[in-house]
């Protein structure tokens, strides 16, 4: 799954407040909650930690130097490492 084919483009001030996922291609669970967010209609803010270093980095500084992914960043600055997808869905609509 590439995620770039299923998400829109979006400027600079629309993403601010949208979650950050860090993800990496072949990731099974990175595609499951990819999949469900763009489900449920959910944007988000992508950055493959095997593209850009700066992400890698920074999913290593929350998560104890491991490169675990999904990592995600709420809108609120919280992170939460590989989120069941139900209940990220349920956190971001609000409900």
């Amino acid at each position: 799954m590439d995620p770039h084919d299923h998400w829109t483009l979006m400027t600079a001030e629309e993403t601010e407040q949208l979650p950050i996922v860090y993800w990496r291609p072949m990731c099974g669970f990175c595609a499951r909650l990819l999949g469900a967010l763009e489900q449920a209609g959910i944007a988000v803010e992508l950055r493959d930690i095997w593209d850009d270093p700066e992400a890698a980095a920074f999913v290593r500084s929350v998560n104890n130097g491991a490169e675990t992914v999904p990592t995600v960043v709420l809108p609120d600055g919280r992170t939460a490492t590989n989120p069941p997808p139900e209940a990220l869905i349920a956190h971001l609509a609000g409900r």
